[in-house]
Protein backbone atom coordinates (compact mmCIF):
# COMPACT_ATOMS: atom_id res chain seq x y z
CA UNK A 1 0.00 0.00 0.00
CA UNK A 2 2.94 2.34 0.61
CA UNK A 3 4.11 1.68 -2.96
CA UNK A 4 0.59 2.40 -4.22
CA UNK A 5 0.65 5.75 -2.38
CA UNK A 6 4.13 6.46 -3.76
CA UNK A 7 2.91 6.03 -7.33
CA UNK A 8 -0.17 8.19 -6.70
CA UNK A 9 1.92 10.96 -5.13
CA UNK A 10 4.52 10.70 -7.88
CA UNK A 11 1.83 11.21 -10.51
CA UNK A 12 0.76 14.44 -8.80
CA UNK A 13 4.19 15.67 -7.74
CA UNK A 14 3.40 15.35 -4.04
CA UNK A 15 6.82 14.03 -3.01
CA UNK A 16 6.23 10.76 -1.13
CA UNK A 17 9.44 9.07 -2.28
CA UNK A 18 9.80 7.17 0.98
CA UNK A 19 6.69 5.18 0.00
CA UNK A 20 8.89 3.25 -2.43
CA UNK A 21 10.66 1.80 0.63
CA UNK A 22 7.76 -0.64 0.81
CA UNK A 23 9.77 -2.64 -1.73
CA UNK A 24 12.71 -2.89 0.66
CA UNK A 25 10.47 -3.98 3.53
CA UNK A 26 8.99 -6.55 1.14
CA UNK A 27 12.44 -7.94 0.32
CA UNK A 28 13.39 -8.30 4.00
CA UNK A 29 10.05 -9.97 4.76
CA UNK A 30 10.59 -12.32 1.81
CA UNK A 31 13.95 -13.50 3.16
CA UNK A 32 12.38 -13.99 6.59
CA UNK A 33 9.39 -15.96 5.29
CA UNK A 34 11.43 -18.20 2.99
CA UNK A 35 13.70 -19.23 5.88
CA UNK A 36 10.98 -19.63 8.51
CA UNK A 37 8.75 -21.74 6.24
CA UNK A 38 11.54 -24.12 5.19
CA UNK A 39 13.77 -24.55 8.26
CA UNK A 40 13.38 -27.98 9.80
CA UNK A 41 11.10 -29.20 7.03
CA UNK A 42 11.76 -31.69 4.22
CA UNK A 43 11.52 -29.21 1.35
CA UNK A 44 13.08 -30.24 -1.93
CA UNK A 45 14.61 -27.63 -4.27
CA UNK A 46 12.21 -28.67 -7.04
CA UNK A 47 9.17 -28.56 -4.77
CA UNK A 48 10.15 -25.16 -3.39
CA UNK A 49 10.63 -23.64 -6.84
CA UNK A 50 7.39 -25.11 -8.22
CA UNK A 51 5.38 -23.70 -5.30
CA UNK A 52 6.99 -20.29 -5.71
CA UNK A 53 6.29 -20.26 -9.44
CA UNK A 54 2.65 -21.23 -8.88
CA UNK A 55 2.33 -18.45 -6.31
CA UNK A 56 3.95 -15.67 -8.34
CA UNK A 57 3.64 -16.41 -12.04
CA UNK A 58 -0.08 -16.87 -12.92
CA UNK A 59 -1.25 -13.55 -11.47
CA UNK A 60 1.77 -11.68 -12.80
CA UNK A 61 1.27 -13.07 -16.30
CA UNK A 62 -2.41 -12.08 -16.26
CA UNK A 63 -1.53 -8.56 -15.07
CA UNK A 64 1.23 -8.31 -17.68
CA UNK A 65 -1.09 -9.40 -20.51
CA UNK A 66 -3.85 -7.02 -19.36
CA UNK A 67 -1.44 -4.09 -19.07
CA UNK A 68 0.07 -4.86 -22.47
CA UNK A 69 -3.35 -4.88 -24.15
CA UNK A 70 -4.41 -1.64 -22.45
CA UNK A 71 -1.10 0.07 -23.30
CA UNK A 72 -1.50 -0.88 -26.97
CA UNK A 73 -5.13 0.25 -27.10
CA UNK A 74 -4.71 3.42 -24.98
CA UNK A 75 -1.04 4.45 -25.23
CA UNK A 76 -1.86 7.99 -24.04
CA UNK A 77 -2.47 6.62 -20.53
CA UNK A 78 0.79 4.65 -20.36
CA UNK A 79 4.06 6.55 -20.42
CA UNK A 80 7.46 4.98 -21.02
CA UNK A 81 6.11 1.44 -21.47
CA UNK A 82 7.86 -0.52 -24.20
CA UNK A 83 5.01 -2.43 -25.88
CA UNK A 84 7.16 -4.47 -28.22
CA UNK A 85 6.59 -8.22 -28.39
CA UNK A 86 10.17 -8.68 -27.24
CA UNK A 87 9.49 -6.79 -24.01
CA UNK A 88 6.24 -8.69 -23.51
CA UNK A 89 8.06 -12.02 -23.71
CA UNK A 90 10.94 -10.70 -21.61
CA UNK A 91 8.53 -9.41 -18.96
CA UNK A 92 6.79 -12.78 -18.77
CA UNK A 93 10.21 -14.41 -18.23
CA UNK A 94 11.26 -11.78 -15.64
CA UNK A 95 13.92 -10.43 -18.02
CA UNK A 96 12.35 -7.24 -19.41
CA UNK A 97 14.08 -4.67 -21.58
CA UNK A 98 16.94 -2.70 -20.07
CA UNK A 99 17.26 1.07 -20.24
CA UNK A 100 20.54 2.21 -18.83
CA UNK A 101 20.98 0.33 -15.57
CA UNK A 102 17.32 -0.48 -14.87
CA UNK A 103 14.71 -3.01 -16.00
CA UNK A 104 11.45 -1.76 -17.50
CA UNK A 105 8.84 -4.53 -17.62
CA UNK A 106 5.31 -4.12 -18.97
CA UNK A 107 4.01 -3.98 -15.39
CA UNK A 108 6.03 -1.03 -14.13
CA UNK A 109 6.63 -2.33 -10.60
CA UNK A 110 7.37 -5.86 -11.86
CA UNK A 111 11.14 -5.24 -11.75
CA UNK A 112 11.00 -6.22 -8.07
CA UNK A 113 9.63 -9.64 -9.00
CA UNK A 114 12.67 -10.20 -11.21
CA UNK A 115 14.80 -9.79 -8.09
CA UNK A 116 12.42 -12.02 -6.16
CA UNK A 117 12.72 -14.82 -8.72
CA UNK A 118 16.50 -14.47 -8.70
CA UNK A 119 16.47 -14.86 -4.91
CA UNK A 120 14.19 -17.90 -5.18
CA UNK A 121 16.68 -19.50 -7.57
CA UNK A 122 19.55 -19.04 -5.13
CA UNK A 123 17.40 -20.21 -2.22
CA UNK A 124 16.30 -23.34 -4.08
CA UNK A 125 19.96 -24.25 -4.70
CA UNK A 126 20.64 -23.90 -0.96
CA UNK A 127 18.02 -26.57 -0.23
CA UNK A 128 20.42 -29.21 -1.55
CA UNK A 129 22.52 -28.57 1.58
CA UNK A 130 22.08 -29.45 5.27
CA UNK A 131 20.48 -26.68 7.31
CA UNK A 132 23.55 -25.06 8.87
CA UNK A 133 25.50 -25.20 5.62
CA UNK A 134 22.46 -23.78 3.85
CA UNK A 135 22.56 -20.66 6.03
CA UNK A 136 26.24 -20.08 5.32
CA UNK A 137 25.79 -20.82 1.62
CA UNK A 138 23.04 -18.20 1.37
CA UNK A 139 25.06 -15.56 3.21
CA UNK A 140 28.20 -16.18 1.15
CA UNK A 141 26.29 -16.45 -2.14
CA UNK A 142 24.29 -13.24 -1.67
CA UNK A 143 27.33 -11.26 -0.54
CA UNK A 144 29.42 -12.67 -3.40
CA UNK A 145 26.70 -11.69 -5.88
CA UNK A 146 26.89 -8.08 -4.70
CA UNK A 147 30.69 -8.04 -4.81
CA UNK A 148 30.51 -9.34 -8.37
CA UNK A 149 28.73 -6.15 -9.45
CA UNK A 150 32.03 -4.31 -9.45
CA UNK A 151 33.44 -6.84 -11.91
CA UNK A 152 30.57 -7.04 -14.38
CA UNK A 153 29.52 -4.77 -17.26
CA UNK A 154 26.17 -3.00 -17.38
CA UNK A 155 23.24 -5.21 -18.25
CA UNK A 156 21.27 -7.97 -16.57
CA UNK A 157 24.29 -9.32 -14.68
CA UNK A 158 24.98 -5.90 -13.22
CA UNK A 159 21.33 -5.32 -12.31
CA UNK A 160 20.95 -8.62 -10.48
CA UNK A 161 24.03 -7.89 -8.39
CA UNK A 162 22.73 -4.63 -6.92
CA UNK A 163 23.27 -4.27 -3.12
CA UNK A 164 19.48 -4.45 -2.64
CA UNK A 165 19.96 -8.25 -2.81
CA UNK A 166 21.44 -8.03 0.70
CA UNK A 167 17.97 -7.21 2.05
CA UNK A 168 16.98 -10.83 1.40
CA UNK A 169 20.03 -11.94 3.39
CA UNK A 170 19.03 -9.70 6.31
CA UNK A 171 15.56 -11.25 6.33
CA UNK A 172 17.10 -14.73 6.42
CA UNK A 173 19.21 -13.78 9.47
CA UNK A 174 16.14 -12.44 11.29
CA UNK A 175 14.28 -15.65 10.40
CA UNK A 176 17.13 -17.78 11.75
CA UNK A 177 17.17 -15.86 15.04
CA UNK A 178 13.38 -16.09 15.32
CA UNK A 179 13.33 -19.85 14.70
CA UNK A 180 16.08 -20.39 17.28
CA UNK A 181 14.00 -18.69 19.98
CA UNK A 182 15.93 -15.42 20.20
CA UNK A 183 14.09 -12.88 22.34
CA UNK A 184 14.10 -9.13 22.87
CA UNK A 185 12.16 -7.31 25.53
CA UNK A 186 8.92 -5.84 24.25
CA UNK A 187 10.13 -2.28 24.81
CA UNK A 188 13.42 -2.95 23.01
CA UNK A 189 11.56 -4.44 20.06
CA UNK A 190 9.20 -1.47 19.87
CA UNK A 191 12.25 0.78 20.06
CA UNK A 192 13.68 -0.95 16.98
CA UNK A 193 10.46 -0.33 15.06
CA UNK A 194 10.37 3.34 16.08
CA UNK A 195 14.02 3.75 15.10
CA UNK A 196 13.27 2.15 11.74
CA UNK A 197 10.41 4.53 10.99
CA UNK A 198 12.45 7.56 12.12
CA UNK A 199 15.32 6.54 9.84
CA UNK A 200 12.88 6.09 6.96
CA UNK A 201 11.58 9.62 7.43
CA UNK A 202 15.14 10.94 7.77
CA UNK A 203 16.17 9.23 4.52
CA UNK A 204 14.72 12.18 2.58
CA UNK A 205 17.57 14.24 4.00
CA UNK A 206 20.10 11.89 2.36
CA UNK A 207 18.89 11.53 -1.25
CA UNK A 208 22.26 10.32 -2.56
CA UNK A 209 22.58 7.37 -0.17
CA UNK A 210 22.07 3.92 -1.73
CA UNK A 211 18.57 2.56 -1.05
CA UNK A 212 20.07 -0.50 0.67
CA UNK A 213 21.37 1.85 3.37
CA UNK A 214 18.70 4.55 3.39
CA UNK A 215 15.72 2.20 3.19
CA UNK A 216 17.14 -1.30 3.71
CA UNK A 217 18.49 -0.69 7.23
CA UNK A 218 15.20 0.85 8.44
CA UNK A 219 13.33 -2.09 6.87
CA UNK A 220 15.50 -4.52 8.85
CA UNK A 221 14.81 -2.61 12.08
CA UNK A 222 11.06 -2.49 11.43
CA UNK A 223 10.74 -6.20 10.69
CA UNK A 224 13.03 -7.21 13.59
CA UNK A 225 11.05 -5.08 15.99
CA UNK A 226 7.73 -6.39 14.69
CA UNK A 227 8.49 -10.12 14.96
CA UNK A 228 10.20 -9.94 18.36
CA UNK A 229 7.53 -7.64 19.80
CA UNK A 230 4.89 -10.12 18.62
CA UNK A 231 6.80 -12.93 20.35
CA UNK A 232 6.62 -11.06 23.69
CA UNK A 233 3.07 -9.72 23.64
CA UNK A 234 1.27 -11.18 20.64
CA UNK A 235 -0.84 -9.02 18.38
CA UNK A 236 -4.59 -8.42 18.24
CA UNK A 237 -6.39 -10.57 15.68
CA UNK A 238 -7.69 -7.86 13.36
CA UNK A 239 -9.56 -9.46 10.48
CA UNK A 240 -9.26 -6.49 8.11
CA UNK A 241 -5.46 -6.41 8.45
CA UNK A 242 -5.35 -10.15 7.82
CA UNK A 243 -7.46 -9.60 4.70
CA UNK A 244 -5.22 -6.79 3.42
CA UNK A 245 -2.20 -9.02 4.03
CA UNK A 246 -3.78 -11.79 1.98
CA UNK A 247 -4.58 -9.29 -0.77
CA UNK A 248 -1.15 -7.61 -0.69
CA UNK A 249 0.20 -9.33 -3.80
CA UNK A 250 -2.83 -8.30 -5.85
CA UNK A 251 -2.60 -4.76 -4.46
CA UNK A 252 1.03 -4.62 -5.53
CA UNK A 253 0.68 -6.21 -8.97
CA UNK A 254 -2.51 -4.46 -10.10
CA UNK A 255 -2.35 -0.97 -8.60
CA UNK A 256 -0.69 0.82 -11.54
CA UNK A 257 -3.18 -0.56 -14.07
CA UNK A 258 -6.19 0.07 -11.81
CA UNK A 259 -4.77 3.54 -11.14
CA UNK A 260 -4.94 4.32 -14.84
CA UNK A 261 -8.56 3.15 -14.92
CA UNK A 262 -9.50 5.25 -11.89
CA UNK A 263 -7.71 8.28 -13.34
CA UNK A 264 -9.79 8.01 -16.52
CA UNK A 265 -12.98 7.80 -14.43
CA UNK A 266 -11.98 10.82 -12.32
CA UNK A 267 -11.26 12.92 -15.40
CA UNK A 268 -14.54 11.93 -17.00
CA UNK A 269 -16.43 12.74 -13.77
CA UNK A 270 -14.77 16.14 -13.52
CA UNK A 271 -13.35 15.61 -10.03
CA UNK A 272 -11.34 18.69 -8.93
CA UNK A 273 -7.60 18.27 -9.32
CA UNK A 274 -6.91 18.81 -5.60
CA UNK A 275 -9.22 15.94 -4.66
CA UNK A 276 -7.96 13.49 -7.27
CA UNK A 277 -5.00 11.96 -5.34
CA UNK A 278 -7.18 10.78 -2.44
CA UNK A 279 -9.85 9.38 -4.78
CA UNK A 280 -7.16 7.78 -6.92
CA UNK A 281 -5.54 6.02 -3.95
CA UNK A 282 -8.85 4.76 -2.55
CA UNK A 283 -10.22 3.79 -5.96
CA UNK A 284 -7.04 1.93 -6.93
CA UNK A 285 -7.07 0.06 -3.63
CA UNK A 286 -10.73 -0.89 -4.11
CA UNK A 287 -10.14 -2.24 -7.62
CA UNK A 288 -7.05 -4.21 -6.58
CA UNK A 289 -9.07 -5.86 -3.82
CA UNK A 290 -11.69 -6.80 -6.43
CA UNK A 291 -8.85 -8.33 -8.47
CA UNK A 292 -7.81 -10.31 -5.39
CA UNK A 293 -11.33 -11.62 -4.76
CA UNK A 294 -12.17 -12.53 -8.34
CA UNK A 295 -8.79 -13.34 -9.93
CA UNK A 296 -6.06 -14.22 -7.44
CA UNK A 297 -8.11 -16.09 -4.84
CA UNK A 298 -9.82 -18.38 -7.38
CA UNK A 299 -6.41 -19.14 -8.92
CA UNK A 300 -4.98 -20.07 -5.51
CA UNK A 301 -7.97 -22.31 -4.78
CA UNK A 302 -7.55 -24.19 -8.05
CA UNK A 303 -3.83 -24.69 -7.48
CA UNK A 304 -4.19 -25.82 -3.88
CA UNK A 305 -3.62 -29.59 -3.72
CA UNK A 306 -6.78 -31.51 -2.93
CA UNK A 307 -6.83 -33.01 0.55
CA UNK A 308 -8.06 -36.58 0.92
CA UNK A 309 -11.47 -36.79 2.48
CA UNK A 310 -11.70 -38.63 5.81
CA UNK A 311 -13.29 -42.05 5.62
Amino acid sequence: MSVLCFHVCDAYGLGFEVGAAGVDIFFVISGFIMWVTTEGKPVSPQGFMVRRLFRIVPLYWIATAATFVMAVLKPQFFFNIDTTIGNLIGSLLFLPVMRGDAMHPIVEQGWTLSYEMFFYLIFSISLFLPELRRLWFLMVALVAVVIAQYLLPLGYLSVFTEPVILEFAAGIVIGRLWRKGFRLSFHAAVGLMIAGFVLLLASDLMPDVDRTVGWGIPAVLILSGAVFAERERGVPNLAYLHFLGDASYSIYVWHVLTGVMVTALLLRAGVPHAAQPAFLALGSLAFTIICYLFIERPILRKMRPARPRPA
